[in-house]
């Protein structure tokens, strides 16, 4: 992958996007991984006014510091980016008090948290006339979908999810984002054991980025059991979760009904 073309490429179509749409900049919602600190670098790349936000929700301390450092990282190399840290905790607490008891299991208070902060940066946005940069990369959004309905998918334009997970790293290195945010294991934060993106989902995003490969080319050939394994994986994922990747399915009305 040429680093330069696509960083410039995509620059270019953030700042064509927005132009065209009319408003004036960005907003990405920050948690200490590669995806969000590439996708804000490349909305600060782009010279338009970008806020940044660190949104933690009984986070861990781990992970607010290094949202934090990147943000302090991008403030003193960009002059268009501010910085927030919109502590959220007290809104999820107030929202777990009022919801049914029984509603709330893990996963369900997992992709709440998720969707809360997308509320907090659809907020801001909409008051300074922003878009909302979305942080999933291809492996995330379009091979097992690994993201939140309505939370983390709920985006305005998706500078990266064109990009493998491989592919986020190397323009994170080539960007100059910090190394202990590129080698920081993946995980989404929505969890309050800090569990992985890996230990989640039961491969890691190299062998994601396989199986996706393998599927496309339709490949034959002798696997070994792991590769196997991981395809199951892979191809389970992206069946459960396909209703998030396509279009929201229209009923339609035949026109004898009418």
């Amino acid at each position: 992958m040429q680093s330069d073309k696509v960083v410039n490429h995509i620059v270019t179509e953030l700042k064509r996007y927005c132009d065209n749409a009319g408003l004036k900049g960005f907003v990405v919602g920050v948690s200490g991984g590669i995806d969000s600190a590439l996708t804000s670098t490349l909305c600060a790349q782009t010279s338009k006014p970008v806020i940044v936000l660190n949104m933690p929700i009984h986070q861990l301390k781990s992970q607010d510091s290094l949202s934090s450092r990147h943000i302090e990282w991008l403030r003193n190399h960009y002059k268009n980016v501010s910085g927030n840290r919109v502590d959220l905790t007290h809104a999820f607490d107030s929202l777990s008090g009022t919801l049914p008891k029984k509603i709330q299991d893990d996963l369900t208070m997992a992709n709440t948290r998720s969707r809360l902060r997308v509320l907090t940066l659809y907020a801001i946005a909409g008051h300074h006339r922003y878009l909302v940069a979305g942080t999933g990369n291809q492996v995330e959004d379009f091979g097992v979908g690994f993201f939140t309905k309505y939370g983390d998918g709920g985006v305005d334009i998706s500078p990266i999810a064109d990009l493998l997970k491989s592919e986020v790293v190397q323009l994170g290195k080539y960007l100059g984002i910090l190394d202990e945010i590129i080698n920081a294991p993946p995980t989404d934060g929505l969890w309050a054991d800090n569990r992985t993106d890996e230990s989640q989902i039961g491969a890691t995003y190299t062998e994601l980025e396989w199986a996706m490969a393998y599927t496309d080319r339709d490949s034959g050939g002798e696997l070994t059991r792991r590769q196997k394994e991981v395809l199951s994986i892979y191809r389970s994922f992206h069946e459960r979760n396909r209703h998030k990747m396509e279009p929201i399915p229209v009923i339609k009305i035949p026109d004898e009904l009418r």
